[in-house]
């Protein structure tokens, strides 16, 4: 009898315990779900905000069509990425190349420098960045509480059983944007 109440008390322990592993694997998906919608809505502001700098620079800088054009094509290409991590980073990390052309193109055009309206979208475009480097951290930071979770032992066993999977880290895949900034005067 004794023997009967402490199983099924050790039962009960573990159906508790595997509730309370379950709705935390769902509280970890779903951070990290909000936190990728997070990145999403940083990028589509981002997004929004490069025709109107395009637009900007090519009053000044006309005949530098090629430059223009990539900044738009990469755009595009960001914005029609399928939404996966690996190949959002891949997209964004050519926008992010493709920009950095287009602020070098303004370098050589003083009036656009001067440009109040030029200024002020850089400011917002360098302010948006800032956001999405906090969004991709705390995304990150996610993806990676997720997958320790899922990884774990005992709760590894009650992923695998409800279809709880790791998620993809959103990395720089490019080597040289992981080196350091040689600076020489």
């Amino acid at each position: 009898m004794i023997v009967l109440e402490i199983l099924a008390l050790l039962i009960v322990i573990a159906i508790i315990y595997g509730i309370a592993v379950y709705n935390r694997l769902t509280r970890f998906k779903y951070r990290v779900e909000a936190a990728w919608s997070d990145i999403d809505v940083q990028l589509k502001r981002r997004y929004n905000l490069i025709p109107n700098l395009v637009e900007t620079v090519k009053g000044y800088a006309a005949h530098e069509a090629k430059t223009l054009e990539a900044v738009v094509e990469a755009r595009n290409r960001a914005q029609a990425a399928d939404g996966a991590p690996d190949q959002q980073a891949k997209a964004e990390n050519a926008l992010s190349g493709a920009l950095r052309s287009l602020f070098a193109l303004a370098e050589q055009y003083p009036n656009l420098k001067a440009n109040e309206n030029f200024l002020s979208l850089q400011r917002d475009l360098s302010e948006i960045e800032g956001h999405i480097q906090s969004a991709r951290r705390y995304y990150n930071g996610t993806v990676r509480d997720n997958n320790t979770y899922v990884m774990q032992f005992p709760s590894n066993l009650i992923a695998q059983n409800f279809g709880f999977r790791t998620a993809e880290f959103f990395e720089i895949d490019n080597g040289a944007e992981r080196e350091n900034v040689k600076v020489e005067f």
